[in-house]
């Protein structure tokens, strides 16, 4: 069976891509904003409060990493791994509400159009493509290592794109005239931010509620533990998710009657195993195959 490793990435590189990120993106935003409200550009000002909810969520995102790299205590036995998926979803429930915002203002902006400066509009967007570009390249390397990552990743791809069809829009309003582009765009940045939005909010909401990551099959699971060669059976199996980037597993795994006394070693090929499936972290119960769940005595909890 071929095997995929999984590694978090690590914290040093992910800080200095959070954080170079942040700054251009906020100096950006304000830039963006600014020029929106001087030349009166819903589509600017839509992507700027686009651009503002993905500063928010990188430093959102940098907080969760931080939080994750703390001690477990007494209080918090796995310390604060979980944030990083309580993180995502705070995130993609802001940006549901930039939806709201942007819609809103759309809506007034039908009832009162306005004349738009459209070569001015394409100079600022062209800018925007160039930041979100470089922001992005900052974390294609870990994008598939961690759900934050990769949000941030797509969501600065996604701004990227965004600003080029804003460059586009403003080029035909200068040329043409034709005003109620800005507005069409706007409402077209309504539609990518949505998308986006809804992934994310729907896998991290499965991650909160402890459901089994993507990309684990459990099926597969049970059948990698099964083909080692002392264990019979499995049960009693749960798969859920730590943190974005690691995930945890609790198992009954019945072992032969005569391989019994040698349940060190069938542990560690396990959890060797386990880890190529991209389970870092397993709790395994092991019983003979001549007793049952009940047997409570008889059992050994690693």
């Amino acid at each position: 069976m071929e095997h995929n490793h999984s590694h978090a990435p690590k914290l040093t590189s992910i800080n200095r891509a959070f954080i170079i990120g942040i700054t251009i993106n906020l100096l950006y935003v304000i830039i963006e904003f600014g020029a929106g409200m001087y030349y009166n550009s819903l589509s600017l000002i839509s992507d700027a409060g686009h651009n503002l909810s993905d500063v928010a969520a990188l430093a959102l995102a940098l907080l969760a990493f931080r939080l994750a790299k703390a001690k477990a205590n007494d209080k918090f036995t796995y310390g604060y791994r979980k944030s990083t998926i309580l993180v995502s979803l705070i995130n993609s429930v802001v940006l549901f509400i930039v939806i709201g915002g942007i819609l809103r203002e759309s809506i007034e902006r039908m009832n009162n159009p306005v004349e738009i400066q459209g070569f001015s509009i394409s100079i600022i967007a062209t800018i925007g493509i160039v930041i979100n570009a470089v922001s992005a390249f900052l974390f294609f390397k870990d994008k598939d290592s961690d759900m934050n990552i990769k949000g941030a990743y797509l969501h600065l791809m996604a701004d990227a794109a965004v600003s080029l069809g804003v460059v586009i829009s403003g080029i035909l309003i200068s040329t043409f005239q034709i005003y109620w582009l800005d507005l069409v765009m706007s409402l077209i940045i309504v539609i990518v931010i949505f998308f986006s939005t809804w992934s994310l909010f729907k896998d991290s909401l499965f991650l909160t509620l402890d459901g089994v990551p993507k990309g684990i099959n459990l099926d597969e699971v049970i059948e990698e533990i099964k083909e080692i060669e002392e264990v019979t059976d499995v049960h009693h199996i749960h798969v859920w998710a730590m943190s974005t980037s690691q995930n945890a597993l609790t198992a009954h795994v019945i072992i032969k009657q005569e391989n019994f006394s040698d349940w060190e070693n069938i542990k560690k090929q396990i959890k060797h195993e386990l880890e190529h499936l991209n389970i870092q972290h397993a709790t395994l119960e092991f019983e003979n195959e001549n007793e049952n769940c009940e047997d409570a005595d008889k059992k050994n909890l690693i």
